[in-house]
Parts: C-alpha cells; sequence; structure tokens
C-alpha cells in the first residue's frame, strides 16, 4: 500500500440557476472572461419532521474568452445552465490590507437547459476552443 500512487482529478458538474446576470470584462490583454454567480439546491428529507427541505449552495464561476462572450450573450438572471469545469482557489489583499480568499468554478463547457425562445432556436452548448488554454492568467 505504501506505493500506493493516486491520481489528480479536479473536475466538477453543477446544475443550477444564474442568481444575477453575467458580467463581461477584459483582462489588460484583451482577454474576455465573464463571471457569474450559479445557485445549486439539493432536496432532503428533515429526519426530525419529515419535511423536504432545500440546501441551497452560492457559487462563483468565471469563463473564458470565446466561452466568456458566449455566456454573456446567452445566459441571464435566472438561466438554468449545466457547468463543467475545474475548482481553483485563489487569494488577494483588499485595498484596506485585509486578506481575502475563495473558491471558484473554472467554466470548461456550459450547457443551457432552459426551453428554447424564438431567440435561441438551436440547443446552446459551449465548448472551448483549441487555443492553448482557457484561463489569461493575469487579473481583470
Amino acid at each position: 500500500m505504501a506505493n500506493l500512487r493516486l491520481g489528480y482529478l479536479n473536475a466538477v458538474q453543477l446544475i443550477g440557476r444564474l442568481t444575477a446576470d453575467p458580467e463581461l470584462k477584459y483582462t489588460s490583454k484583451g482577454i474576455p472572461v465573464c463571471t457569474f454567480r450559479l445557485a445549486v439546491s439539493r432536496r432532503f428529507k428533515d429526519r426530525e419532521t419529515g419535511d423536504f427541505r432545500d440546501d441551497v449552495a452560492f457559487l462563483n464561476c468565471v469563463a473564458w474568452r470565446r466561452l466568456a462572450e458566449q455566456a454573456d450573450t446567452y445566459l441571464k438572471k435566472g438561466s438554468a445552465i449545466l457547468i463543467e469545469g475545474r475548482l481553483r482557489s485563489r487569494s488577494w489583499e483588499t485595498n484596506e490590507g485585509q486578506r481575502r480568499s475563495t473558491v471558484e468554478v473554472v467554466a470548461r463547457r456550459i450547457e443551457f437547459l432552459d426551453k428554447k425562445t424564438e431567440e435561441t432556436t438551436e440547443d446552446i452548448s459551449i465548448e472551448p476552443t483549441d487555443d492553448g488554454g482557457l484561463e489569461g492568467g493575469e487579473d481583470i
């Protein structure tokens, strides 16, 4: 057992709804980055009361490049999506000198789960392009 080698896996799949409209920005090098917040819920039965309850998690998500532009075009508050990606933790210092940190989902693929409308007459699923990576690698 001492020679057991574990592989590395950082992958998530989530289904949820946007809590607000996405925000598209550009890095200093002109790379599009779109951020949005996703509400993901889990329904369970309370053992004490027998009632069904919802446990909701709110997750920050980020999409880069073409995926960012498409997310900004098609997503809006309340949109139901399936997002595939990975978790990334990052930290920074505020202007007041306070240390902050967060964990966010870096999107690799987004599938729109809402019914088609006149504006979206086709199923929309965004895959990243082969452009050497998904992230801009710099602050926005």
